[in-house]
């Protein structure tokens, strides 16, 4: 794909640029160079923002209230919220069930829940995993039975990400037994204020509140909340996992937020009047990591190339993916090398004010991208899907 910029595309450029320059508070920019998400209610303060400069949905068709953006402006955008150093969008409503409603949902459900996402009005939880079907989700257990002009759902789910303040959950749920297990398996769009519903929290080595399990006691889903046919949740359930690794691509465009952080960290810390960024060893380190962040876009800018080609892009999701979580995983640590001892502290916030901004979050960060080798489907199920799609292995 060609990637140069016409007039048209420049000035759009121009725009996003000086949006991100003079929209993003500084204190959020800190908490984003560590790797970290932002509070839900900053997430939606940001979501309605981008909404309502008509930038919302990067990704979706303008019919359904997205930019309709090529893929060289969505990377125009990306690449300019990173060097921003802007947060990510929310995902989960956004880049998941989203488009999985106005590909397969209902004319009611595109009117009903599409707004919604793009405004921010409604946070959307993901119930896939639950305690013995993580991995193997073709193993889940939580059944959805038929009544009347309800579903009855019973059953649990496992790390729930942001379920205590979802309004909405799309849940995969066994409608029948069938001698495959993939079949039988449909899709539901569940109001989080539904009777039956308990969120329990799951603590985190970050000591933040991201994730929970969420048990559903006689929930009773209405009938028009199904999304497309009975027994066809797995291969909804399908797609929006390849949209998941998907979503990578995007992020993997913010590394170039972790570079920045570790070169500034390096640069001020200092070792016998050396600065660290000057020292051998570590420029040499962080030379090949950015080297290694560069090569990972130039994959991501293959799969932007595919995509506006509407070529399939085959493991290359499940490839970006694996290697976007290693480094992410492998800056983040030379990030607390390069600030320093006091960074592998759990630094207490009433001392915060007498450390840089970034070293607060720094640990914090580190802990917090060990579950990007698990989430979106974990490494070792990236490595099967790259063996058996692009090497031709048999598990």
């Amino acid at each position: 794909m060609d990637f140069e910029l016409d007039p048209a595309d420049v000035a759009f450029r121009e725009e996003v640029r000086e949006f991100f320059t003079t929209g993003i508070p500084q204190e959020w920019r800190t908490r984003v160079r560590a790797g970290l998400r932002l509070h839900p209610e900053e997430l939606i303060a940001y979501q309605k923002r981008l909404a309502a400069k008509g930038w919302g949905a990067p990704t979706w068709p303008a019919q359904y209230g997205g930019t309709g953006w090529s893929p060289i402006r969505q990377y125009i955008f990306w690449t300019e919220a990173a060097e921003a150093d802007a947060p990510a969008q929310f995902h989960q409503g956004l880049e998941l069930i989203g488009p999985i409603i106005f590909t397969y949902g209902s004319a009611a459900q595109k009117a009903r829940f599409l707004p919604g996402i793009v405004n921010a009005d409604d946070w959307w939880c993901q119930g896939y995993s639950e305690p013995n079907a993580g991995s193997d989700l073709a193993s889940l257990r939580t059944r959805a039975v038929r009544d009347g002009d309800h579903y009855v759902l019973n059953g649990q789910k496992a790390w729930t990400s942001y379920g205590h303040v979802a309004s909405h959950c799309f849940v995969l749920a066994r409608t029948s037994d069938e001698a495959k297990r993939q079949q039988g398996i449909s899709l539901f769009l569940l109001d989080m204020k539904t009777p039956g519903i308990t969120i329990r929290p799951v603590a985190t080595m970050d000591e933040k509140h991201h994730t929970n399990e969420m048990f559903l006691d006689d929930v009773r889903v209405p009938v028009e909340n199904l999304v497309g046919e009975e027994g066809r949740g797995w291969e909804y359930g399908k797609v929006l996992l390849d949209r998941e690794r998907m979503v990578t691509a995007s992020v993997a465009v913010f590394l170039i937020q972790t570079v920045k952080a570790i070169r500034d960290a390096a640069s001020r810390h200092t070792i016998g009047g050396v600065s660290l960024l000057d020292k051998p060893d570590f420029k040499d380190k962080l030379a090949q990591y950015e080297i290694e962040v560069i090569a990972l876009q130039t994959m991501v800018l293959r799969v932007m190339a595919d995509a506006s080609a509407g070529v399939d892009s085959g493991p290359l999701g499940s490839m970006i993916k694996l290697r976007w979580s290693q480094l992410l995983q492998a800056g983040t640590a030379l990030w607390i090398a390069a600030l320093g001892p006091k960074a592998a502290h759990f630094a207490a916030l009433d001392h915060a004010s007498v450390l840089p901004t970034d070293m607060p979050y720094a640990m914090q960060g580190v802990l917090h991208s060990r579950v990007t080798s698990i989430y979106g489907g974990s490494s070792e199920i990236q490595h099967n899907i790259i063996a058996q799609r692009a090497l031709g292995l048999k598990g």
